[in-house]
């Protein structure tokens, strides 16, 4: 495993644990919320991104326009089923989620759970460290790279995990604060 390799994999595990934080509810209308939801559509699981239109009319609501209406129905049901803990209204042709304000109880489990998935993106970091570390290692028994070499490929790879890791802490502190704020 390669320096760039290891930092692709680096930004994309970023990039999924800003993802998680997406799914997170704050007390604003936010269509990631919605971004997990999976419906049934005939017989095969589906985003929902792919069945509607999502959209925010308002800071305490999220409107579902599905392209088809036929679907409605699994809609409603796929969100009712899901871990989004919202309560959709069908009107016949969409579908709305109002946005209750979160509670001081329900704020603190958020951020809970975004310290949660912030430790996973940095445990997922430091499992790739550790893949490239055992690959250095590996080309520095073979004589593929000088022990100098593999030394300076060692520095340069904490320095990425280091600035990962910072950048997972820096969106955790962002949604601490977007969660945090009434």
């Amino acid at each position: 495993m390669k320096l760039a390799e290891a930092e692709s994999t680096m930004q994309k595990t970023v990039e999924a644990t800003q993802r998680s934080f997406n799914t997170i509810r704050t007390g604003r209308a936010n269509a990631s919320l919605l971004d997990r939801v999976m419906v049934e559509y005939y017989g095969s699981p589906t985003s929902l991104k792919s069945l509607a239109s999502i959209s925010t009319p308002d800071a305490t609501t999220i409107t579902i326009q599905p392209f088809d209406r036929s679907t409605l129905n699994s809609i409603e049901k796929a969100i009712s089923m899901s871990d989004v803990g919202l309560t959709p209204n069908n009107d016949g042709s969409t579908i709305r989620l109002n946005i209750p304000p979160l509670t001081s109880e329900r704020r603190k489990e958020f951020i809970k759970l975004a310290a949660k998935y912030a430790e996973e993106g940095k445990v997922a970091i430091r499992n790739i460290r550790r893949d490239a570390l055992e690959t250095i290692r590996k080309q520095e028994k073979s004589s593929e790279v000088t022990e100098d070499e593999a030394r300076d490929l060692q520095d340069r790879l904490q320095k990425l995990t280091n600035k990962y890791i910072e950048r997972i802490d820096e969106l955790l502190a962002e949604k601490d604060k977007e969660i945090s704020t009434v």
